[in-house]
């Protein structure tokens, strides 16, 4: 078998023991009931006493072959209202990147809470939509409102 599938058979045998409250995180089943462990999906709530709180957010995680070498892709669905997320969905996030902050000990746990922190810290240096990043600069009353009908979409 190879690491990747190793690594991730342990990642989800870890993060069915201990996995943070409120998150969801699992591999999809293929179409003959198999698992694909490369493929996940996942909850994110927000975090209470934010503008993304009293949801849960969905996210796709793609791992490569080569991970845990190369960092997985995380995706929300596409045009999702983030200063840190690309029209696709595709989250922005420093861990999420081999050339900046990605290192292979990374967890399942540790990337579901840096999306988690992402989501009510943007990274104002790292924008990946402009609406969104624009309205977060300039305009916060247009944020917040968007925010919230977006965090409706998605409450619990």
């Amino acid at each position: 078998m190879s690491l990747c599938k190793n690594r991730l058979q342990e990642e989800r045998k870890q993060w069915r023991k201990d996995h943070p409250f409120g998150f969801f995180a699992k591999p999809v089943k293929s179409t003959d009931g198999a698992l694909d462990l490369q493929n996940w999906t996942a909850g994110i709530p927000g975090k209470p006493n934010t503008l993304w709180a009293n949801a849960v957010f969905p996210v796709t995680i793609s791992f490569p072959d080569d991970y845990p070498a190369k960092p997985p892709k995380v995706r929300f669905p596409a045009g999702f209202y983030h200063p840190n997320v690309y029209p696709s969905g595709t989250v922005c996030l420093s861990i999420l990147n081999e050339e900046k902050d990605w290192r292979p000990a990374m967890t399942l746990k540790q990337l579901c809470l840096g999306v988690q922190e992402l989501l009510d810290t943007p990274n104002p240096d790292s924008p990946a939509q402009e609406p969104a990043w624009k309205a977060f600069m300039k305009d916060k009353e247009t944020y917040e409102k968007k925010v919230k009908e977006q965090s409706l979409k998605f409450a619990k």
